[in-house]
């Protein structure tokens, strides 16, 4: 069953660091409309402690398999901060449009994002490892 998450979850200290991100200047070349979604996201995300946030949620450094929905591709990323950014080895920057939609969604969750090519249709298929989980945030 396709669902979509009203809420997303995020650890404090995630929110501390992408809100820092946001107002270091760093992220000021980058697209302002991409900017401006983060912070959207952040601006509704449910806060938690890192014991509390469910094991099945992407958070930062969580790798994870992905399912395109249009296209039925299943694509495995990390989600990570700009600097350690590498697509092409499944580093997936919190800047990118797909890398903003995933932050706080859970496996199962179906995300319905723009990317620069259109409305896309994400599901989270897996969890591969999550730093809350394994203690080591």
């Amino acid at each position: 069953m396709d669902r979509k998450r009203e809420n997303i979850f995020v650890t404090n200290k995630d929110m501390k660091k992408l809100r820092n991100l946001l107002s270091s200047g760093a992220a000021s070349t980058r697209d302002k409309e991409l900017i401006r979604d983060l912070e959207d996201e952040l601006d509704t995300a449910e806060i938690v402690d890192f014991e509390q946030i469910p094991r099945d949620v992407i958070t930062m450094n969580t790798n994870f398999t992905l399912r395109d929905l249009d296209t039925d591709k299943l694509r495995t990323f990390t989600l990570v901060y700009p600097q350690d950014a590498d697509i092409l080895r499944g580093k997936l920057s919190i800047l990118a449009p797909v890398g903003i939609a995933v932050l706080g969604y859970s496996v199962g969750d179906v995300i319905d994002w723009e990317v620069p090519s259109g409305k896309r249709r994400f599901r989270v298929e897996s969890i591969i490892y999550q730093p809350e989980e394994n203690g080591h945030c």
